[in-house]
C-alpha cells in the first residue's frame, strides 16, 4: 500500500476493538491507514503536533475517536484545516450521548464531521468519499460497495417471500 492519506487517532487503546470495522473498511478498499493512540488531555502536545504536521506529511483526512469528554476531534481540528471526522465512542456514562454531543457541538469556525456513536465503519466510508477526489479509483469501489449492499437487501427480501 502507498503512504497513508488517512489517519485514525483514538483517545484510548480501549477503543481499538470498537474500531476494528473502521480499520477493516480501509483494508477492504485497499487504502493505507495510519493508526495512533493520543489523548487530548493526557498527551496534548503529541496530539496537537500530529494535527499541525498532518498535511505536510501527506494526510488528506483524520478520523478521531473519543469517549466521555470527547475533545480529541475538536482539538485536532483546531490545529489543521484537514477534514476531521469525529467518532463518538460508547462509554459507561450516558451510553455515548455525552461523547456525541462533545464532538458535534463545535464552535463556529472549527467544524468536525460527526458520525453516530461507535460508527467507525461509517467514518471510514465518509473518509473514503473525501479521498475519492484525489483517488478516482475509490469512486468506483464506493459505488460497487453500495450496489453490494443493495443486492443484500434484495436477497433478504426474496428470502422471506
Amino acid at each position: 500500500m502507498a503512504n497513508p492519506q488517512a489517519a485514525l487517532i483514538m483517545g484510548s487503546k480501549s477503543d481499538y476493538d470498537a474500531l476494528k470495522g473502521c480499520i477493516k473498511t480501509f483494508e477492504d478498499f485497499g487504502v493505507a491507514l495510519e493508526v495512533h493512540v493520543m489523548s487530548a488531555h493526557r498527551t496534548p502536545h503529541e496530539a496537537t503536533s500530529f494535527a499541525a504536521d498532518a498535511e505536510a506529511r501527506g494526510f488528506k483526512v483524520i478520523l478521531a475517536a473519543a469517549g466521555k469528554a470527547a475533545h480529541l476531534p475538536g482539538v485536532l481540528a483546531a490545529f489543521t484545516t484537514l477534514p476531521i471526522i469525529g467518532i463518538p465512542m460508547k462509554s459507561s456514562f450516558m451510553d455515548g450521548l455525552d461523547s456525541l454531543l462533545s464532538i458535534a457541538m463545535m464552535p463556529p469556525g472549527i467544524p468536525v464531521a460527526t458520525v453516530g456513536v461507535g460508527s467507525g465503519e461509517n467514518a471510514a466510508l465518509l473518509a473514503l468519499q473525501i479521498l475519492q477526489y484525489t483517488n478516482p479509483e475509490l469512486g468506483g469501489k464506493l459505488k460497487k460497495h453500495r450496489e453490494t449492499m443493495a443486492q443484500a437487501v434484495h436477497d433478504a427480501d426474496l428470502s422471506i417471500q
